[in-house]
């Protein structure tokens, strides 16, 4: 007998493995592979996800709707316009079945995230990468690699794993420079890190005419709630609408919703989690370049940083000697970045042991 076999494509996608969790061995692990929020989420979010516990036999409003009126009036946005989704991966995922299928191709920078190039093939369509210029997202690249058959481009901005990003006026530029049909997808997942003066999540590409750009936001990196796997998205009306339809009706769990709500008003938090990002951030970075290692200019809550080529001091044996110590960081081979380990701003204690560690291994 022959088993159902799915669709041409789909055993072509390499299965998205996140950052491990734990080591063999190891009492305390220090954790500094899925870009996680160091300090953890917000004390008054943990309260609210528990007051809801008795409430969990209630299916959650399916429509986000205290969500969404608390993230239209903090940033002037259209509530109408915002989806709610489990986690930004959730929202990428159908922007993709919806606007994108067999014959379709789906546009991203080299060193793009990886969600984007399987939500691609898990609706048929093709992924196309365009080169970068110093680990950044190219506008001349991206715009060059457009076809007739480019339905979405994707955009992390700031990028993972890079660290890098784009100013304003060159993702104004990106969306001029595309046709009208095609759909830009502005992945700001970071965007709460950056505190750049050219730097904008672009929203205000959003409510431009044309119907053609979509920015997602995620509760999983600087509100650490990665465990919820809450997200959204500023769409136009017609976008909006696509989403509404496709999403499950009640994708995004009561405990998320209480929890996101929490997180997402107490300023004095998130004001405390950027504080130690925008300090230990560049600590580790000019500590990591102090030791003759090569660090990308990063504004999110994480470095890239390239590890000699030579056996026995490449990443791959930096990695080891990193796990000897009790410490996991995320190896790059998968990006095409085999030179390359990605580690998380974490508490003073672990990027403080990062360093030790690395200095003995360069030794």
């Amino acid at each position: 007998m022959t088993a159902p076999a799915p669709r041409p494509g789909i055993m072509d996608i390499k299965p998205y493995i996140g950052g491990e969790s734990a080591l063999e061995g190891v009492e305390r692990v220090m954790k500094l592979s899925s870009n996680e929020g160091a300090l953890g989420p917000s004390p008054k979010a943990m309260a609210a996800y528990g007051a809801v516990a008795a409430d969990l036999h209630r299916y959650p409003d399916g429509g986000a709707g205290q969500l969404r009126q608390a993230i239209a009036a903090r940033y002037h946005l259209d509530a109408g316009r915002i989806v709610c989704g489990a986690g930004s991966d959730e929202l990428l995922g159908i922007l993709c079945r919806a606007y994108a299928g067999p014959g379709d191709e789906v546009l991203h920078s080299r060193h793009g995230f990886l969600m984007y190039a399987i939500a691609a093939k898990a609706c048929g369509a093709t992924p196309v990468t365009a080169p970068e210029v110093d680990l950044t997202a190219s506008v001349d690249n991206l715009l060059a690699a457009v076809t007739p058959r480019t339905k979405i481009v994707f955009l992390a901005n700031p990028n993972n794993p890079t660290g890098t990003y784009l100013p304003a006026a060159e993702v104004e530029r990106l969306r001029a420079g595309l046709p009208p049909h095609v759909l830009l997808v502005i992945d700001a997942a970071y965007a709460e890190f950056v505190t750049r003066n050219d730097y904008t999540p672009g929203m205000e590409l959003v409510d431009q005419a044309g119907a053609n750009t979509v920015v997602t936001r995620t509760f999983s990196k600087i509100y650490a709630l990665g465990g919820l796997r809450l997200g959204w998205a500023y769409c136009p009306e017609p976008v909006a609408g696509v989403l509404n339809r496709v999403r499950n009706p009640f994708n995004v769990g009561s405990p998320a919703l209480a929890a996101g709500l929490a997180a997402f008003e107490d300023v004095a938090y998130l004001d405390l989690c950027r504080a130690h990002n925008e300090y230990w951030l560049p600590w580790l970075t000019e500590r990591l370049a102090g030791l003759g290692l090569q660090v990308t200019p990063s504004v999110c809550n994480f470095v890239l940083v390239r590890l000699p080529p030579e056996a026995g001091r490449n990443a791959a044996a930096a990695d080891a000697f990193l796990r000897s110590r009790g410490i996991i960081v995320r190896a790059m081979a998968g990006y095409g970045l085999g030179d390359w380990l990605r580690i998380t701003i974490g508490q003073g204690d672990e990027n403080a042991a990062v360093v030790a560690a690395l200095t003995e291994f360069l030794s």
